[in-house]
Parts: C-alpha cells; sequence; structure tokens
C-alpha cells in the first residue's frame, strides 16, 4: 500500500480508526479528520494519533490537499460535508470504510471473517488472541479495544497488524458483508439489527457461499436453516447444546465462567475471563473458527483462556459504595438482552442507562427495544434512558425514547440530557446493585461509566 495516500473523514470513529492504523502498518501515507475534534471531544485519541505520524485536521476540507489522495468516508457522510465537497472538486477517489477493508482482507488468502448480528467483535477478539497466542502472527481488525493488546504505547488497540491470517468482523447492517470472500466465514447468529429477516438471509447466504469453509451456530434456528439451505461444501459447527464443538457442564460465575469443550471424544475444561452463556458460545465461535484455520483443538482451548475481553463490552469499570459499575456496547435486542440475562444470574437489583445508537436504529426497532426491557428486567431493577445519539445531519427525529419506556411503568423513566440520567441514577442507586451503562457508536458512554462510579466514590466520602 506504499503508493496510496488516504484520508479518513471521521478517522476516530470505532470502525475508521483501526482501518487507518492498518493502512498506515502496511506503508499508506494517512490523514484524517473528525467531527468530534471540532467538537472538543476524544482529545486524547486524536493526541495519540498525530504521535502516531498520523495528521488530523478539523471537519472543515483543509486536509485534502491533492487529488491523488483517496478519500475514506461513510456512505452516510453527505455531500455537504466540507471535506467531501473538497475531495469532489479535486477528483479525489472516494471509497467507503467498507470497501477499503474487503480490499485489503480479500489479499489475504487466509483471511476469517466473523458474521453475525451479535457478538462479532467479541468473537473477532477472541480468534485474533488465539492465533496470537498460538504464533500464528495475525492481522486483526476489531471495531472496539481488543484489552490484550493495549499498552502504554497503544492505548486503542482495535487493530493488529501481521504477517499472518487477516481476522475482521464483517457488517450486514450496511450491505458491505457481501464484499467479502473469506477463507474461513463464521456466522454468529442472525437475528433483527438493521435490515429485514429476508435481507438477512440474502445477505449471510453469499457470504457463506463465497467462503472456503463456513463456522455456523446449531443453536442458532435462522443460521441452522440458513446453512441446511445451502450444503456448504466444507463446514463445522459449534453450539451450547448441538454441534460439531459444544459445551457441557457451564458454570457461570459474576466475572467469569468455565466448561467442557467437547469435540469429538474429547473433552477438554476451559475457563474463560468472561461471564455469561452467551460468552460461553462466542469461546465455541472462536475455538471452531481457530480449528478450522488449523488450530489444534487443546491448543485453542488453552490460549483462549488468556483471554481479557474488550472495552465496552460487559466491562467492569469498579465498585464503589457497594455498587458495580458496568459499561457495555448493549444496544439492539440479543445483545441488551444476554447482558441483562448474565446479570440476572445473580444477586443484585440493576439500574441500565441505555442511550440509542441513533435516530434510525430506534425508529427500525424501537417496539422490539422496549419488549426486550420489559421482558428482562425484574419488578425491582430500573431503566433510565436517554435522548438517541446524534452527531448532526437529516435524519427524521420524530420518533424518540419515550418509546422505550412501553410495558415497563414506574420501572423505567426518560431524561433528555444525559447529566440528568446520570443524576437520577446516582439518586437511586444504594449497596448491592449493579449500574449498567449502554449503548453503541458514542466512545463518550463509556466516559459517562467512570464518571457515574466517581459519582458513587464521592458519595461514600460524604461529599
Amino acid at each position: 500500500m506504499d503508493d496510496k495516500d488516504y484520508f479518513f473523514c471521521g478517522i476516530g470513529g470505532s470502525g475508521m480508526l483501526p482501518l487507518a492504523m492498518l493502512a498506515k502498518a502496511g506503508g499508506a501515507g494517512v490523514a484524517g479528520s473528525d467531527r468530534a475534534l471540532d467538537q472538543g471531544r476524544s482529545g486524547d485519541k486524536f493526541d495519540w494519533l498525530r504521535r502516531q505520524g498520523i495528521e488530523v485536521y478539523p471537519q472543515d476540507g483543509r486536509g485534502i490537499t491533492s487529488g491523488a489522495q483517496i478519500l475514506v468516508a461513510s456512505a452516510a457522510i453527505e455531500d455537504s460535508v466540507p471535506d467531501v465537497a473538497v475531495a469532489r472538486k479535486l477528483g479525489c477517489r472516494r471509497m467507503t470504510r467498507a470497501a477499503l477493508l474487503a480490499e485489503m482482507f480479500n489479499a489475504n488468502q487466509a483471511g476469517i471473517a466473523i458474521g453475525g448480528t451479535s457478538g462479532k467483535s467479541t468473537v473477532t477478539g477472541m480468534v485474533g488472541w488465539i492465533l496470537s497466542a498460538t504464533d500464528r502472527d495475525p492481522s486483526i481488525m476489531n471495531g472496539a479495544v481488543m484489552k490484550d493488546f493495549v499498552s502504554s504505547d497503544v492505548p486503542f488497540a482495535s487493530a493488529r497488524a501481521g504477517s499472518g491470517p487477516f481476522v475482521t468482523e464483517v457488517d450486514e447492517s450496511d450491505g458491505s458483508i457481501a464484499l467479502f470472500r473469506p477463507a474461513v466465514a463464521v456466522i454468529n447468529n442472525i437475528g433483527l439489527d438493521h435490515k429485514t429477516m429476508d435481507e438477512l438471509r440474502t445477505l449471510f447466504g453469499g457470504f457463506a457461499r463465497a467462503a472456503r469453509t463456513v463456522v455456523w451456530n446449531a443453536d442458532d434456528a435462522e443460521t441452522a436453516a440458513l446453512v441446511a439451505s445451502l450444503s456448504p461444501r466444507d463446514s463445522l459447527s459449534f453450539g451450547i447444546n448441538r454441534g460439531d464443538i459444544r459445551a457441557s457442564e457451564i458454570v457461570e460465575e459474576p466475572a467469569s465462567s468455565h466448561f467442557l469443550l467437547d469435540i469429538g471424544n474429547q473433552s477438554l475444561a476451559v475457563r474463560l475471563k468472561l461471564p455469561g452463556r452467551h460468552n460461553v458460545a462466542n469461546a465455541l465461535a472462536a475455538i471452531a473458527a481457530a480449528i478450522a484455520a488449523g488450530v489444534a483443538p487443546d491448543e485453542a482451548a488453552r490460549a483462549i483462556e488468556g483471554y481479557s475481553g474488550l472495552a465496552r463490552r460487559f466491562d467492569i469499570i469498579g465498585e464503589a459504595g457497594e455498587v458495580t459499575v458496568i459499561d457495555d456496547f448493549g444496544h439492539n435486542p440479543d445483545k441488551i438482552a444476554a447482558t441483562l440475562r448474565t446479570l440476572r444470574a445473580f444477586p443484585g437489583r440493576i439500574i441500565a442507562f441505555f442511550q440509542p445508537h441513533g435516530f434510525g436504529p430506534l425508529a427500525k426497532m424501537g417496539d422490539a427495544l422496549a419488549a426486550t426491557f420489559a421482558a428482562e428486567l425484574g419488578p425491582e431493577d430500573r431503566l433510565v434512558v436517554s435522548d438517541p445519539a446524534y452527531f448532526g445531519g437529516t435524519i427524521d427525529r420524530s420518533i424518540g425514547s419515550e418509546v422505550l419506556l412501553a410495558g415497563l411503568g414506574d420501572r423505567a423513566e426518560h431524561c433528555a440530557e444525559r447529566g440528568a440520567c446520570g443524576e437520577r441514577i446516582l439518586a437511586l442507586a444504594r449497596p448491592g446493585d449493579r449500574i449498567v451503562v449502554m449503548g453503541a457508536r458514542d466512545d463518550t458512554l463509556g466516559e459517562f461509566a467512570r464518571v457515574l462510579l466517581a459519582g458513587l466514590a464521592k458519595r461514600g466520602d460524604g461529599a
């Protein structure tokens, strides 16, 4: 890539930043802009990018200086954005993030692509860690910071550049999953999120047909039905209850879990540093993918025990005043249900904060989200919701967060501003509670979780 010069519009985003780092590691020239920089948010991230030799500009067009630059921008970025306008004037080639990622991934003949409505970032991190721990030297592209690769020099470790297999999560929400040609395709699950079920079946069907080997979740009815209709030439199934690779004797603990990994006539004891049956299922997916890529089952089982997880995926921030604060990426019905079920497996009231990740997703799945909260929160639990994340643009904002309160009665309330939500949560919290902050597409949610923890500590000090 040393003859390429990329300009990333929105370089601080969870999908853009790791891709920019991989492009730079490949020898390309890299620069970018971000609206968060203009708004004074996430300054540490942009300072770090500059220390890596990546110039970061305000999103006002000044960073686009040559028609030879390739503008990398989301398809949703409007033509009125100054970077886009200047790039068009200069005749710059424009690529989506997904198109550039697919170009890089498809050049690797041993690529492992992780698809699914839920769990793909965690499975991507797990597969990447297994391959790294077993000396396969992978490249990894993730939408979340991978704790095991974080260091003082690399605090935003959502990517890793290596000489071995390329491991990445792939996105069905924008249809870009269709661009990838993996050696190993993982289908973790298929459920309602951004697309209709018919659209999802088409996308995941094409994804499976493009792969040499399909690794699929036998416990997920939609996935099982899809694979049965395709009859792939090479496949490996996993599941807690059924499949080629299974888990038995599962024991859940507040911050960990352990189980027996059953494959053929082997049973291997595995202890995860992560809680919840959904993470046991994620571990099965990752182990199956690693096996499909040539890792021995016992090597994969031992390696995954060292996996520490991702930032913002059931990330325990700390405890103060006998109240635990957890930061989580839950934003669709399946993810939220998995998080709440993990919490409900143990004593203590749940105080859930939720910020919808956009007005569009809220309009599409608001009813399903409300039903999930109503079903998964207990009678003593509480839900506090803020207005959706909004960073500008012309999206219809007629449907608000109030729709999430349906069926919850006095268990839920809406505070438009996040600051007011924080005050209300601190007023509600009492010893033994677990506060979980949920939402996506907003880096400042992790900061909000830490603010809540600090507020609890301050209250405990009598201040």
